[in-house]
């Protein structure tokens, strides 16, 4: 559990905008991306039209098509551009896409989103290496790598720099005390290296030399238990442009999930409701604590024939469930036979808001500099 921030002081009175390239962001807050259908166009649309950035998740986002099982890849593709598109339709504001580079279909998803122009692609769960391969000259896509160390940030600056001759055009930092996929081991889960208190000073400072040297500014914004305003004010204090938030964005009525789905989260009282499994994806997950999972976290197997073969890293005969199909399961309302992923904080996701109020409460508690 993260140690609650305290209140600071009232050096900075409200949130202000920052520039990825010539990308304005009102409200330096980019909305998590989340798979399985729980982020698609309808909060994008919301989030961008609020001031932050609205993202659509790439994992499966065709998973209602009617070829889904038997055209995985077309699905996938048809139905991001047809988000993209809707989106496009309703805002005029910054949207991006998240791309697991985990993903089977990582290129069509990164492929799709630069033709329908999107304005990021954030990418994680994986260290993505060759995302700039895919980007043709003359594109206006930003391209933003999600880390948890220096070290990682290191290597993909270096690898960008000799392969593809660019920078990251922003960086999201990330601590193991998001939701969903974490970018440590699960045995470095709760060690204090990863924390953004510690690790946030070092990318800053490594970024600060390819700055000067490459004459570029790369914002970084923080995520993974940065759950109010009061906690993105900390870190921009400390350096950060702003913040990605995830999971306090469930609870929205422009949520794309279902209302059983969001539901589960009202239940959540403790952290302990919230716990992290072993993920398929061969990465920690953080999950609410739902019958499924309990099962899981008693060993459990549950019976997998694999129709998606969507993630490189997974060995659908050794692994105990289906990432993909337990997700499906969760956003189609089966919660007993699902996964929901969480963030630390969770549990403190008591109410379902429009996204306008909750941006304008998160603005107010960055302005009085109090958790909630």
């Amino acid at each position: 559990m993260i140690p609650k921030i305290p209140a600071l002081s009232n050096a900075l009175s409200s949130m202000k905008e920052i520039s990825i390239g010539e990308l304005k962001i009102k409200v330096p807050i980019i909305q998590g991306g989340m798979g399985i259908g729980v982020s698609l166009s309808g909060l994008a649309i919301a989030v961008a039209n609020a001031g932050g950035v609205g993202t659509i998740s790439a994992v499966a986002p065709g998973f209602r098509e009617p070829d889904f099982l038997t055209n995985f890849r077309e699905a996938n593709m048809r139905a991001l551009a047809n988000e993209i598109r809707k989106a496009r339709e309703k805002t005029k504001g910054v949207l991006a896409v998240n791309i697991m580079v985990a993903l089977t279909n990582f290129a069509d998803m990164v492929r799709t989103a630069i033709q329908e122009k999107i304005d990021l692609i954030i990418s994680g769960a994986g260290l993505a290496l060759n995302l700039p391969e895919y980007r043709p000259a003359g594109s206006k896509t930003k391209l933003v790598p999600i880390v948890s160390t220096d070290r990682a940030l290191n290597i993909i600056i270096r690898k960008w720099l000799k392969g593809y001759d660019c920078l990251p055009d922003a960086v999201v930092l990330e601590s193991p005390y998001s939701g969903g996929h974490q970018g440590v081991k699960l045995d470095e889960v709760g060690q204090d290296e990863f924390n953004l208190d510690q690790q946030l000073p070092k990318v800053l400072s490594l970024l600060a030399g390819y700055e000067k040297q490459y004459n570029q500014k790369i914002p970084v914004f923080v995520a993974g238990g940065v759950q109010t305003g009061a906690d993105i004010r900390k870190y921009v204090e400390l350096g950060a442009a702003g913040a990605q938030i995830g999971t306090r964005f469930i609870t929205t009525h422009e949520c794309d999930a279902t209302q059983e789905f969001k539901n589960e989260y009202l239940k959540v009282s403790s952290p302990e409701d919230i716990v992290v499994i072993q993920s398929p994806v061969g990465l920690p997950l953080r999950v609410l604590k739902t019958k499924f999972v309990k099962e899981i976290m008693d060993g459990e197997k549950k019976p997998i024939a694999c129709y998606y073969k969507c993630l490189h890293t997974c060995d659908y005969h050794k692994v105990q469930f289906c990432i993909a199909q337990a997700l499906i399961n969760a956003q189609s309302g089966l919660i007993d036979e699902g996964v929901c992923c969480s963030g630390v904080n969770g549990y403190l996701n008591n109410e379902i808001i429009s996204v306008h109020e909750l941006m304008q409460k998160i603005e107010q508690e960055y302005s009085e500099g109090a958790s909630r």
